[in-house]
């Protein structure tokens, strides 16, 4: 079979600068040489006869790295699965992983690289706010398709400003609007407070939770950074406040943490977390003999449940996940990590015989699309993000499943109302064909 490819560069710097202010783009002008061969008539860069190129940035090492160094090797498994059965359109996918520690500067420098001496023909699934923001600029100057960004933040759908760049997560801000709303419905009257990371994550996420709950429907706001696992104060002005109901915008790692320093200090309130940090699987890892704190916890999701016995997409991954990703375990990670290929798969092969990186976007913003949602996917010519709606899952009994219908939400502060259409049906074994 081919395998995809992982470089790891590692960063040499400490927990503390790991989300230092963004830095600025490395250059006012397109790199000579980053476009070359990609003329009419021309292939695109990192297309042959017989593969395409793509590569990615995310935190192998690090402190995000527990949370999130699984995902780059889930989909390069769905990559080895994806080639072994032909490919897309005969030609099979390398996937260069290359490791940015979660530091915005080094993820300037490995993008570089991937752009100008890889050569690749999009980048696909770069991951965080800030690290993928230090590029945002770069990947637009240079035309290179920026598909399926690991974020939420609405800073990565801005079809005017960055027609290059497409985000994959569900917009925090519906997101939010979601759990706020499945909050009133079944809590009514509680009293809500927010912990939530100091960056777009925290404040978008806080926007959402605001557009439904009101501008004084948090009793209390509170913000962490990275750089700092502690979160006593925080907890403990929660608790002083009165909050029943908690809002978390955070990573798994400080998810984890918030649950695990609430029980310390004799504190229990409802948890709904967004999901980029409310994976049951990576969550109760960090908890360890703790876990049974998450019973009850709610959380959103927008993909497969990797718990589901029956759900078609999860046979199909778990048993990618058997045969070519290394025993790894399967998790809400790897559903997400195979989501991501294939989509990249479903552009590429509407992308046409012969790929070129404006043939992807339009291909990406032509509606065709269906991905592997349990909602639709929102990309169109004036919508650069895959996702506007969430379902909510509840932890019960050491397994996390879908309740309810998912939610749709309008951008901005556009309405949340329910959607019954049901998730996207797999075809085609996950092989997508022109």
């Amino acid at each position: 079979m081919t395998r995809p490819r992982i470089v790891q560069v590692v960063a040499a710097l400490g927990v503390a600068v790991l989300l230092a202010p963004l830095i600025a783009s490395c250059s006012g002008d397109a790199d000579e040489g980053a476009n070359q061969g990609a003329g009419e008539g021309e292939p695109a860069p990192g297309v042959t006869d017989t593969t395409v190129v793509v590569g990615t940035h995310h935190p192998l090492t690090g402190p995000a790295a527990a949370g999130y160094a699984s995902i780059s090797a889930a989909t390069s498994a769905y990559f080895a699965y994806l080639n072994d059965n032909g490919g897309v359109n005969g030609r099979s996918i390398e996937y260069i992983v290359k490791d940015d520690g979660y530091n915005p500067a080094t993820t300037q420098s490995v993008v570089r690289e991937l752009v100008l001496e890889d050569r690749v023909f999009a980048v696909l699934n770069g991951l965080g706010t800030a690290p993928h923001s230090a590029v945002l600029d770069f990947l637009d100057e240079n035309e290179v398709p920026d598909l399926f960004v690991a974020s939420g933040s609405p800073i990565f759908n801005q079809p005017e400003k960055y027609p290059w760049t497409f985000g994959f997560n569900a917009d925090y801000t519906a997101e939010a609007k979601a759990l706020a709303t499945y909050a009133q419905e079944q809590h009514p009257g509680a009293t809500a407070c927010l912990l939530g990371q100091d960056d777009d994550l925290g404040e978008d996420f806080g926007t959402g939770l605001r557009s439904v709950l009101g501008d004084d429907g948090l009793a209390s706001e509170q913000s962490y950074t990275t750089s700092n696992p502690d979160v006593s104060a925080q907890v403990a002005a929660m608790k002083q406040a009165g909050c029943e109901v908690v809002f978390l915008a955070a990573i798994n790692a400080f998810s984890a943490l918030a649950v695990g320093t609430a029980a310390k200090l004799g504190y229990q309130p409802q948890w709904l977390s967004s999901s980029v940090g409310g994976d049951y699987g990576t969550v109760s890892q960090y908890l360890g003999e703790n876990a049974a704190l998450l019973e009850g916890f709610v959380s959103a999701n927008y993909l497969p449940s990797h718990f589901s016995e029956t759900d078609e997409w999860t046979t199909l991954f778990r048993q990618i996940n058997d045969e070519y990703n290394d025993g790894a375990p399967f998790d809400g990670n790897t559903v997400y990590g195979m989501s991501v290929g294939y989509l990249f798969a479903e552009a590429l092969a509407n992308a046409g015989g012969t790929p070129t990186r404006q043939g992807i976007v339009d291909a990406v913003t032509s509606g065709d699309l269906r991905g592997n949602g349990v909602v639709p996917l929102a990309l169109s010519t004036s919508n650069n993000g895959a996702y506007q709606g969430v379902q909510v899952t509840v932890v019960a009994g050491g397994v996390q499943e879908y309740v309810g219908d998912p939610y749709t939400a309008e951008q901005g502060d556009g309405p949340v109302a329910p959607y019954t259409g049901g998730p996207v049906a797999l075809e085609d074994d996950g092989v997508p064909t022109s």
